[in-house]
């Protein structure tokens, strides 16, 4: 008698964390346009709302470390071909 396969529930992990880290990142860059917008309009003052500002600044930090890193991670994954090949055509 065959057992039935059935796929490992954690399958798709890297997929879905993926997935969460993105939508984190994309809430975070949204809650920090619209406190910069509120900032800008004159609606909040930073030094009122010290607490908002303090975590604002905190995920400004941790993406720009995020940028920076996957500039980083990017920069090795290049061809040196195509480089190359973008460099003798004058672009």
């Amino acid at each position: 008698m065959s057992a039935l396969r059935m796929p490992h529930p954690f399958a798709r992990h890297p997929e879905v964390a993926r997935a969460i880290s993105d939508g984190f990142w994309v809430i975070a860059m949204g809650a920090i346009g619209c406190y910069a917008f509120f900032v800008a309009l004159g609606a909040i003052k930073p030094n009122e709302v010290a607490g908002v500002s303090i975590a604002v600044g905190v995920l400004v930090v941790l993406w720009a470390l995020r940028a920076w890193s996957n500039a980083h991670l990017a920069a090795h994954d290049r061809d040196p071909r195509l480089a190359h090949a973008r460099e003798r055509r004058g672009f």
